[in-house]
C-alpha cells in the first residue's frame, strides 16, 4: 500500500515516537500490518497520531530485560483506520523505515514515547533497494520445502509474479518464528541478507521437524 504522504530520507522523519510494544509483530518498509487496537492506552495513542504525523513505531518487548525493548523498531504510517462500534480500531500501518532506539521520554502520554534514529537505515527510503542480490531461487526453494512439510496450500502464481522486495518483506512479516527470529529479520542490513536469514531460519525449523503455526502464510 502506498502513502499519500513521501518520506525521502531520515531528514523527512520526526525525532521522536510514540511505540506499540508487541511480541512478534513484525513491520518491514512498505510491508503492511493490520492491528486490532483495544486497550485504552493505545487507542489514545491512535487518536494523538491521527492528529499529527500519522505515524507509529512498531517495537518488540525484550522480555529476557523486563521493561526493556529491543533496539531497533519500524516505524509506520496509520494508512486505514476503522471504528468497530464496541471501542475497538481496526488499523493498518505501512511501513515507512526502520529505527534505533536513542532513549525512553518521560512519561507524559499513557503510551510510551522515545527519541529515535533514522540515519542508519537510510537505505529504507528507497524501494525495491538490493533486489537483485536477493538469491530468489534459494528463497523459493526453502519455501517449498517448508510447505510440504507442513502442509501449507499456497497462491503460487502472486508468489513467483512478486517483486523480491514484496516477498522477502511479506514472507519475513508472516512467518511464524520466535520473537528473536522475528528481530533478526527486521536489523538484517540489507535485502539480500533479510533473504538469506529467512532461509537459514527456515532450514533450522526443518531441520528440527517443527511445524508452523497454522497461519503461516496463508
Amino acid at each position: 500500500m502506498s502513502t499519500n504522504k513521501t518520506y525521502a530520507g531520515p531528514g523527512d522523519m520526526p525525532a521522536s515516537l510514540p511505540l506499540f510494544p508487541l511480541l512478534k509483530a513484525l513491520l518491514l518498509p512498505r510491508g503492511e500490518l493490520p492491528l486490532n487496537i483495544f486497550e485504552p492506552r493505545y487507542l489514545a495513542m491512535v487518536d494523538d497520531a491521527m492528529k499529527s504525523e500519522r505515524l507509529i513505531g512498531m517495537i518488540q518487548p525484550d522480555l529476557e530485560q523486563g521493561d526493556a525493548l529491543f533496539p531497533v523498531g519500524c516505524a509506520g504510517r496509520l494508512t486505514q483506520i476503522a471504528e468497530t462500534g464496541d471501542g475497538r480500531y481496526l488499523v493498518t500501518l505501512t511501513g515507512v523505515a526502520r529505527f534505533r532506539l536513542d532513549s525512553e521520554l518521560a512519561a507524559t502520554t499513557p503510551y510510551r514515547r522515545a527519541l529515535v534514529d533514522f540515519s542508519p537505515f537510510a537505505a529504507d527510503f528507497e524501494p525495491r533497494a538490493g533486489e537483485d542480490e536477493v538469491d530468489r531461487g534459494g528463497l523459493l526453494r526453502a519455501l517449498r520445502a517448508f510447505a510440504r512439510s507442513n502442509g501449507l496450500q499456497l497462491d503460487w502464481d502472486s508468489i513467483d509474479s512478486a517483486p523480491n522486495e514484496a516477498l522477502v518483506n511479506a514472507l519475513s512479516m508472516m512467518s511464524p518464528f520466535g520473537a528473536r527470529e522475528k528481530q533478526a529479520l527486521l536489523e538484517a542490513p540489507d535485502l539480500k541478507r533479510r533473504a538469506d536469514v529467512l532461509v537459514a531460519i527456515t532450514e533450522v525449523e526443518l531441520a528440527r521437524g517443527g511445524g508452523a503455526a497454522p497461519t503461516f502464510l496463508q
